[in-house]
């Protein structure tokens, strides 16, 4: 969802996860839970580095589904992205499995910083809380970490209730979002992505298209300029 912002995928050809960027270990190994606690200075260094695109602005797509929501046909979306950027496009209702960048929670106190503050303590390798000292981390889902229950069961509950549901921009290989697509029991499933998917053969229609100009020509037809 997030590409036509400029933000690299994680799993795509060139994507984070298929790149070289340390000598000793693979990128999926340094934002895993077990890095995080036996190599925090190392944790911190590489995610900083790869993983924040705070640049980044929100892209036709986003803004879409934000317009869909505020006329009453969106319900929510349910997205695996960690960037706030369906907020900043002004979408209310997300569900964010994965987390986000934009908070950063200590984990001892439980004290939420926003993100800027990590960036004011960009020299310091480690992060720490100014309350009771420990340690500050981004406020995402890392690998051997569970999904946040209450936000699973709001997702769940939301595609279990749509009469048309599009996925867009995921290989569906990611469990346990990926598994989310069988709570579906509408009647309308689309997905828009550049490669084939498991459920291409459930779906009524398939787009191979980029998802931001595809949303965006969507909702231009169905709201069209001269309308506002």
């Amino acid at each position: 969802m997030s590409t036509e912002s400029g933000i690299p995928d994680f799993r795509g050809a060139g994507g984070i996860y298929s790149a070289s960027l340390h000598r000793e270990f693979r990128p999926e190994e340094m934002v895993s839970h077990s890095f995080f606690v036996s190599h925090p200075e190392e944790f911190f260094a590489f995610y900083r580095k790869h993983m924040m695109f705070l640049e980044a602005k929100p892209n036709d797509g986003h803004r879409a589904l934000a317009k869909l929501e505020e006329r009453g046909i969106l319900r929510a979306v349910v997205t695996q992205n960690i960037d706030g950027l369906h907020q900043l496009a002004g979408s209310k209702t997300v569900y964010e499995l994965h987390g986000s960048n934009l908070r950063w929670p200590c984990v001892d106190c439980g004290r939420v910083y926003p993100v800027e503050y990590v960036l004011r303590a960009e020299n310091t390798p480690i992060p720490h809380c100014e309350s009771c000292g420990g340690l500050v981390r981004p406020g995402v889902v890392l690998y051997e970490e569970g999904l946040d229950e209450d936000i699973l069961q709001n997702a769940v509950k939301a595609i279990r209730e749509a009469d048309t549901l599009i996925v867009g921009g995921t290989s569906l290989v990611v469990y346990p979002a990926a598994g989310l697509i069988d709570y579906f029991r509408g009647k309308h499933l689309v997905l828009i992505n550049r490669t084939e998917t498991k459920a291409d053969r459930m779906a009524e229609l398939i787009l191979r298209e980029p998802i931001g100009k595809v949303l965006h020509e969507a909702v231009e037809r169905i709201f069209p300029p001269a309308e506002e």
